[in-house]
């Protein structure tokens, strides 16, 4: 990958993209150059063989302030609606790329900074990050795909109490509600979020997305639906080198490799 971007850093090791949000003066708001870069680069790395995972943290002390309250307001209804529907397509493009989605929470996630970790697919929070759904503090309603997320991690009722009230919980309580995986001192978190990405990244490509995608849908299918899809999926994944590699090196009592073939 060389790309060069204006307001993230990207970083590839050994398979892993460690992606950082850098506008730490603004506690990396979701600026439109941070929008625009974000996608840009879950766009290029979607066909990226030499990425397998990646880990999305932020520069500074904040992981991400949400929207960008310093922009222009829009000018009209239909504008604002343009607007959150640039911020749906980082949505779309973390919850649709193949690849794994780490988020490394520092500091600050509140409000659409909080639904951007959300919308990955594992959360590892430092020890003191903080977490919000602050939008009825400036009467809005939460966005970034929040109010999809948010009740599939901690049921409605809850979900209703963090969007009313804009309380601000830490990394033990998101722990206790299930809306992060992990939390660790805060100078072990990048450390542990790749750590994490490098073992996913050498399991078998194929399964993995797969995978992802099946239960991605798992809470909008009816059973029926997700059996075939898995049926379909599986058919897949038993015709793939790994899959024969997997059960060789299950048979000669050693560590499968993987090639994502």
């Amino acid at each position: 990958m060389t790309t060069e971007y204006k307001s993230i850093l990207v970083q590839v090791t050994d398979g892993i993209a460690l992606v950082k949000l850098n506008n730490p003066e603004s506690l990396n708001a979701l600026s439109a150059d941070i929008k625009a870069d974000l996608a840009a680069f879950l766009t290029e790395s979607r066909t990226d063989d030499n990425i397998k995972a990646v880990v999305l943290t932020g520069e500074g002390r904040a992981f991400c302030a949400g929207g960008d309250l310093k922009a222009q307001p829009p000018a009209s209804v239909a504008e604002g609606r343009v607007r959150i529907k640039k911020l749906h397509e980082l949505v779309r493009l973390i919850r649709d790329t193949e690849k794994p989605v780490i988020a490394a929470v520092n500091g600050f996630a509140v409000g659409a900074g909080m639904n951007l970790a959300l919308a990955c697919d594992i959360i590892i929070a430092a020890e003191d990050s903080k977490f919000s759904e602050i939008f009825t503090n400036v009467a809005l309603i939460p966005d970034a795909g929040g109010l999809y997320f948010l009740p599939q991690l901690v049921g409605p009722m809850r979900a209703k109490e963090l969007c009313f009230t804009a309380r601000r919980i830490g990394a033990a309580e998101a722990m206790q509600m299930g809306l992060v995986n992990k939390v660790v001192p805060p100078e072990a978190l990048v450390e542990e979020a790749v750590s994490m990405a490098a073992t996913i990244a050498k399991g078998p490509a194929i399964s993995i997305s797969y995978i992802k995608r099946l239960l991605n849908k798992s809470m909008e299918w009816d059973l029926d639906t997700l059996l075939e899809a898995e049926a379909f999926a599986q058919g897949i994944c038993m015709k793939s080198e790994d899959a024969q590699e997997g059960v060789l090196a299950f048979k000669e009592k050693r560590s499968p490799v993987f090639r994502g073939k």
